[in-house]
């Protein structure tokens, strides 16, 4: 288990020496004291990844070597899965079972992008000159990479593999209650091949090492995930030095089940869309829709499912429900807790529980007569929470799905093509799943409208945000 910093393809101490503690929230255990960068280091990570990246080391490379790069990293991380999964769930308190989810996706992440970093190519265009007029795609430069807690390794390697492959430089960010499995991945691309310098890792808490990394006058973009009000002031603190900035913020997902639906179907996708990863999911569908015909028959069936997530460790096979990731996350998932119990009808959970007397875990807690104005319908709450509305025809449905300030993510579940089509359509958001929820892949981009951010992570969409466009004008005359 590494816990310095990552920097050149060295492992150093922080120059304060100051160490951030990481918890195991099941247990409430000290995993590991990690060193926690502040102006110093973070400068000195920069410096590395703008010398690497002005050197032509990394994006000086052809095309193609660098992919075989990223694609070997996915490799390593395919064969040491199951020892960084362990570590995942050990920082982040979620099933074990997940975490071997999230480690296979970033394999696959970092391997599609290694499959794209021989295809990002220009256009010649038709000029009226009858000149030679065509462009390329160029790498940015430095990237500072900010990633939350909920998924730390898988979203990491969102942004950290599509600006490898476009050539650029990286500098990341883990959440300071998650930074072990970021500290893997630098073990793993540096095994991988990658030179001192592509790859930088810094842990630390935002107001110090996060601002540090969005200040820095040598860093060209920041591609962040994390709350809209973190967002907010990325974007206020990136425009001192005119950064370019991505954003994948909050969310406060709609999943919509219409009386023709497959209710059995809709009923394990609703429970999959809000208690999956403990509701620590961006795109969770924490907004459950259902239509007046069918309401209280879809209500009991949740009430009954909630009953059987029973929260416990971790690591067993069985457990579908770990731990919030820590006491202030617990802490805030139980104050909307009890906020619910004063404006809804509780139907499942609404407590805090110990397994073996220890841990920060939440029952599965569904509220119904939810409705708009109640702070667990407005509010993002990322845990085990879930509201349900009910709503009578597609016109209603679609006003409550829209009545929020986020534009995530959002579900339908309907036999009805047509209406699938339309509702989708009307729905301002950044993806909509028709009969499933909460399923990603490398190819599929993703990203918010409105409150929820802008820009992509994923798909070839992604690549866009580490490339600039320059137009080559050859004179023919």
């Amino acid at each position: 288990m590494k816990t310095q910093l990552f920097i050149n393809n060295e492992w150093c101490d922080a120059a304060s020496g100051t160490t951030l503690e990481v918890v195991n929230p099941a247990t409430e255990e000290t995993l590991a004291e990690v060193q926690s960068a502040g102006e110093v280091d973070v400068a000195q990570a920069v410096a590395s990844a703008r010398t690497c990246f002005e050197s032509d080391e990394w994006h000086g490379l052809t095309p193609r070597k660098r992919g075989e790069v990223l694609y070997r990293a996915g490799q390593l991380l395919v064969e040491r899965r199951n020892d960084i999964a362990k570590l995942e769930t050990l920082q982040n308190g979620k099933p074990l079972f997940e975490s071997k989810i999230d480690v296979a996706m970033t394999a696959e992440t970092l391997k599609y992008y290694g499959g794209w970093a021989d295809k990002l190519s220009g256009d010649v265009l038709p000029a009226s000159t009858g000149d030679l007029v065509y462009t390329t795609r160029e790498p940015l430069g430095v990237v500072g990479a900010i990633v939350p807690w909920n998924f730390p390794l898988n979203l990491a390697s969102w942004k950290v593999a599509p600006a490898l492959a476009a050539g650029c430089t990286v500098v990341l960010k883990p959440a300071p209650e998650t930074p072990l499995t970021a500290l893997a991945l630098a073990e793993l691309l540096q095994d991988a091949g990658l030179p001192p310098g592509a790859f930088n890792v810094v842990a630390g808490d935002g107001p110090t090492t996060g601002a540090a990394l969005v200040q820095h006058p040598d860093v060209d973009k920041i591609a962040f995930t994390g709350s809209t009000e973190v967002g907010k002031q990325v974007m206020r603190n990136a425009a001192s030095t005119v950064k370019r900035v991505t954003l994948e913020l909050g969310g406060k997902s709609p999943n919509i089940i219409f009386g023709d639906a497959d209710l059995a179907a809709a009923v394990r996708g609703a429970i999959n869309g809000i208690f999956y990863g403990k509701g620590e999911v961006c795109a969770a569908g924490s907004r459950l829709l259902v239509q007046q015909s069918v309401h209280d028959e879809v209500v009991e069936q949740l009430a009954s499912r909630a009953a059987k997530m029973v929260p416990g460790d971790p690591f067993l096979k069985a457990t579908r429900l770990g731990a919030i990731v820590s006491k202030r996350q617990h802490d805030k998932v139980l104050s909307y807790v009890a906020a619910g119990k004063k404006e809804a009808e509780l139907v499942a959970g609404g407590n805090a529980v110990l397994v073996d007397g220890k841990g920060y875990f939440v029952e599965a807690t569904v509220f119904d007569g939810a409705k708009p104005g109640m702070k667990i319908v407005d509010e993002e709450i990322f845990g085990t929470v879930l509201s349900v509305l009910s709503f009578d025809d597609d016109d209603e449905a679609v006003a409550l799905a829209n009545e929020t300030r986020y534009g995530l993510a959002a579900g339908i579940w309907t036999s009805n093509i047509g209406r699938a089509f339309r509702v989708a359509r009307a729905i301002r958001a950044g993806t909509v799943w028709v009969n499933t929820y909460n399923l990603y892949d490398p190819a599929a981009p993703f990203g918010g409208f409105k409150a929820s951010g802008f820009g992509r992570d994923l798909g070839r969409e992604a690549l866009d945000g580490y490339t600039d466009t320059k137009t080559v004008w050859v004179g023919l005359g």
